[in-house]
């Protein structure tokens, strides 16, 4: 079969199935070149989905007659003036959307420039030009797009619901709209609820309305503000609460000088800023904006644009896992409002008839002192700080309120977790603040304080250690053994040595001084299980935090143990300076917050 030259209209719908893959494409590259143009108000309407009608207002520059015709060519941009690929400073640039959306579908443009007497407009049907014509249009570009992919109706077989496309329509603008606050952004079509984002001032607070807007006012309630640079890239934007996590990662927009990426170096370096704070099945909510030199970065490694690549991937990684990290710490013990949201909504639940109203009665032979919180009578242990204290009751009541008998210090009153009062089935403080209060889970709270402890102590000085008299033996699957003794020089560093004790056994010479009074073997079981779940390609950094949170988990203070009001106010205090704080090393909450406005309502006083 011999060689020959492609009809030019084949070409542009093979170059269509590229560029424009969905709806949602067509849209994207129209979008973006109504903002090339200095558009500061853009209108986008769709039907069924953007299949039937695509409709763009903007109220950019415009285009004279020329360059209108000009525009629905391929490889006709006037965004390289230099032909410069290596200093890219506007959205698009390939010069292949116009031809290629015109080739699969009725595309027919209006547009002005602010000088023009009248407008301009073109019609292109399946890839065939029609002359450009005069026309009446206010100053801007009209673009719209009919019965798209009506010249290849195979693309139209793998297309999605007519909802499901105006989603992805929905999501395109939502992006565009975050990378360009300043503009305003309009979108309307069925399918979709449609709305109209006004144009935000600049500056940070600009740029967070207009997070908000997208991603909801909750989202302000629970970021904290992100700014940091090195070596001339610059990384700012807004970072939600580790405690503020979704299921997925659809909450998360990146964003790079300007154009919205899904880049797996940036999503990667955002779950290993997070990875100390948050469950694994769990996803932070964010947005953030990478700017820096068109030369640093190469924007044409993608047809549609979606993805970039960096001249120093490592740097940019870095970047943002340490400010991220920095951002996180600086949180200190902060945790999402929606925790609150939650208890409410499970207390009015329980309280006027929702799904968990019914609550089964006990059985008749149920005794209260087989309850795992029922209080002990008479008996003596060893406090949380190291006093010993006594417990002596001639009752059984539900909450210790020892701390309640004492007037609350005016400075703990006005701390942020505030003053404890009470201690709840020996496990939640509960603390009072001047327009509050707070339930603390004692041993998730101090879990987190003793992980960030001992995370302190390796980097400054190496964890204090302590020789054992009598070798500690831990019986083990041969599995097991192997992979501790194969890792006994990452345990070392961590303070915990040990040596292989035969077959099936590892003994233990030397454990840390916080827990050379813990159950070791249940400790190394639990080390031997944190390794088996990190695998052997985990980093090493990783496979560290990893152990170390377990071993934090078994010096932490358990449920069930008394605490004094000294001791239930000393662990407030040290959570409101410690980072991390308001989650516990698997990423739950460590406190509740409830503002009398809260309480309140549950008694329908508001």
């Amino acid at each position: 079969m011999s060689v020959r030259r492609l009809d030019p209209v084949l070409v542009d719908r093979i170059a269509a199935g590229e560029v424009v893959e969905r709806p949602a494409s067509a849209v994207k590259e129209l979008v973006e070149n109504a903002l090339d143009a200095g558009a500061r108000r853009i209108e986008v309407a769709i039907e069924a989905g953007g299949r039937k009608l695509i409709r763009i207002t903007d109220d950019g520059d415009g285009m004279d007659p020329a360059d209108l015709e000009l525009a629905v060519e391929r490889h006709a941009t006037s965004k390289l003036p230099d032909g410069d690929l290596t200093a890219i400073d506007t959205l698009g640039f390939r010069g292949e959307a116009l031809p290629s959306i015109g080739s699969v579908s009725h595309l027919e443009i209006h547009t002005r420039t602010k000088a023009a007497i009248h407008a301009s407009s073109i019609r292109v049907e399946q890839g065939r030009k029609h002359p450009v014509a005069p026309a009446s249009h206010a100053h801007g570009t009209r673009v719209e797009v009919r019965d798209l992919f009506v010249a290849t109706p195979a693309r139209l077989k793998f297309l999605k619901t007519d909802r499901a496309e105006a989603q992805a329509v929905a999501d395109v603008i939502k992006r565009l709209a975050m990378a360009h606050p300043q503009v305003r952004f309009g979108l309307q079509g069925d399918n979709l609820g449609g709305f109209d984002y006004a144009a935000c001032p600049p500056g940070p607070d600009g740029l967070l309305t207009r997070i908000s807007q997208v991603m909801g006012g909750e989202f302000r309630q629970n970021a904290v503000p992100v700014d940091a640079e090195r070596e001339g890239v610059k990384l700012q934007g807004f970072a939600g609460l580790p405690t503020f996590h979704r299921a997925n990662s659809l909450s998360q927009y990146l964003f790079v000088n300007g154009r919205p990426v899904r880049d797996k170096l940036l999503a990667g370096a955002v779950r290993g800023a997070y990875m100390d704070y948050m469950p694994g099945d769990r996803h932070p909510a964010l947005a953030l904006f990478v700017t820096c030199d068109p030369h640093f970065v190469d924007v044409n490694v993608h047809p549609a644009k979606a993805e970039v690549r960096f001249r120093d991937p490592g740097l940019v990684r870095g970047l943002i896992v340490g400010a991220l990290k920095q951002t996180l710490a600086g949180a200190l013990h902060r945790t999402s409002t929606t925790s609150a949201t939650r208890t409410l909504d499970t207390l009015l639940r329980r309280n006027f008839g929702g799904p968990s109203a019914y609550q089964a009665p006990p059985p008749a032979n149920w005794d209260w002192r087989q309850s795992p919180a029922a209080p002990g009578f008479g008996e003596s242990q060893q406090g949380a700080f190291g006093h010993q204290t006594s417990f002596v009751h001639e009752t059984a009541p539900a909450a210790d309120a020892r701390a309640h008998a004492q007037q609350p210090v005016a400075t703990n009153l006005d701390a942020p977790l505030g003053a404890a009062r009470a201690q709840i089935h020996d496990t939640y403080i509960l603390a009072q603040t001047r327009d509050g209060l707070v339930i603390v889970d004692q041993h998730a709270a101090h879990e987190r304080l003793v992980y960030e402890r001992m995370k302190r102590d390796r980097e400054a000085m190496g964890i204090a250690r302590q020789m054992l008299l009598i070798p500690a033996v831990v019986e083990l699957d041969s599995a097991d053994v192997e992979r501790l003794v194969d890792n006994s020089a990452l345990l070392d560093s961590l303070g915990l040595r040990i040596e292989s004790f035969g077959p099936g056994a590892i003994a233990v010479t030397e454990a840390p001084a916080l827990l050379k009074d813990g159950d070791l073997p249940r400790l190394v079981r639990d080390v031997a299980d944190a390794l088996a779940e990190d695998g052997a390609a985990t980093p090493v950094e990783r496979k560290l935090d990893h152990v170390l949170a377990t071993m934090a988990c078994h010096h932490s203070v358990r449920a069930g143990r008394r605490l004094t009001a000294d001791e239930m106010n000393a662990l407030l205090r040290e959570m409101e300076a410690t980072p991390g704080s308001g989650q516990c090393n698997h990423g739950r909450p460590t406190y509740v917050e409830l503002k009398l406005a809260d309480v309140e309502r549950l008694f329908g006083r508001k």
